[in-house]
């Protein structure tokens, strides 16, 4: 019987051969933690659809930046969760409000040992729950927005924020913000493009997150599921306007689209692995049902094989503590 010369399961045989030949590899340097901060709050709020994750107050969220410094995550993106909202999102635009507050203090404990990164949108502050304010129709009104999120984006940088990222899906944003933040003289603040943000059933534990007040959907702005063409056109328009990273989000469902996008963007590809992909895995694992840290590497894993650069995720700080730890499964 004759017997194959050629063995693929030579390099498979122990950890040390499996580590060896790895083809992708996670670190913390190319993950970016997620934090919620919350106005208000005396001590942190658990989020019951995100077990592990909470809304900060400014001290907490200060110690979770600290941390990730130590940690060496690449950055974390803040969203503020502010207590007055209104048609406007006015509390958006004002510097000594939440987000702005815990943009000043993210810099402040991260110095340069990792990106600040804000998000840029109006959900967390109108009432309406939107991305932007509405017409008299109750419309999102895309140009409106626009003067928003160009007053917005100043104020994020005049705290201090590394970088911008408008999450609204607004035709023109990026151009826009570029535009303020060059005349407002912050032309080394960054922007980080939500340039293929899909309307996506696993944003709802988010909605929790950020005390969203929205009724009905965003599917008149966000992307349509079934459409990839689209999202690359997106992309390319936002890199035109100035963007420096793209993301696509949400990842899990979406990796053909980072594909694509690491095969035509010339700048760094993000994808967001959303609060409903978390809440999957660990909704699963506290049944039993899969192995929670295995589950979480592979979820990450797939995410970079597919050609992010970076990846949002609320995993972030806990993979890269058994990184550190030499814990990982091998």
């Amino acid at each position: 019987m004759a017997f194959p010369s050629t063995r693929p399961r030579r390099l498979r045989r122990t950890a040390a051969l499996r580590r060896l030949v790895a083809e992708t590899q996670l670190s913390p340097a190319a993950m970016v933690l997620p934090v919620f901060v919350r106005e208000g709050v005396t001590e942190p709020v658990a989020i019951s659809s995100m077990p592990g994750v909470v809304q900060h107050t400014r001290d907490s969220a200060r110690a979770a930046v600290a941390e990730a410094a130590v940690l060496g995550l690449g950055g974390v993106m803040l969203f503020g969760v502010p207590l007055r909202k209104d048609a406007s999102g006015s509390a958006a635009l004002d510097p000594c409000g939440v987000l702005a507050g815990a943009i000043r203090d993210a810099v402040s404990e991260g110095g340069d040992a990792l990106v600040v990164m804000s998000d840029l949108c109006l959900d967390e502050f109108t009432d309406s729950g939107h991305c932007g304010v509405l017409d008299d129709r109750g419309d999102v009104d895309n140009d409106a927005t626009l003067e928003v999120y160009a007053e917005m984006a100043v104020v994020h940088a005049e705290a201090g924020v590394h970088m911008v990222a408008p999450s609204g899906m607004m035709d023109g944003q990026v151009g826009a913000v570029r535009s303020a933040l060059d005349s407002a003289g912050y032309t080394d603040t960054g922007i980080l493009a939500y340039a293929a943000k899909y309307a996506s059933a696993f944003y709802g534990p988010f909605r929790e997150a950020v005390a969203s007040s929205l009724v009905g959907d965003r599917r008149t702005y966000q992307m349509d599921p079934p459409n990839a063409r689209e999202a690359v056109r997106e992309a390319l328009l936002d890199v035109d306007e100035g963007a420096d990273i793209i993301m696509v989000k949400p990842a899990l469902g979406y990796l053909d689209l980072v594909v694509q996008m690491r095969e035509v963007v010339p700048v760094p590809v993000a994808a967001y692995n959303v609060s409903g992909e978390y809440a999957m895995v660990e909704a699963a694992a506290a049944h039993g049902w899969i192995d929670r840290d295995r589950a979480i590497d592979e979820v990450l894993t797939s995410i970079r094989r597919a050609g992010a650069d970076i990846v949002l995720t609320y995993w972030a700080a806990q993979v890269a503590r058994r990184l550190q730890a030499g814990t990982m499964a091998q």
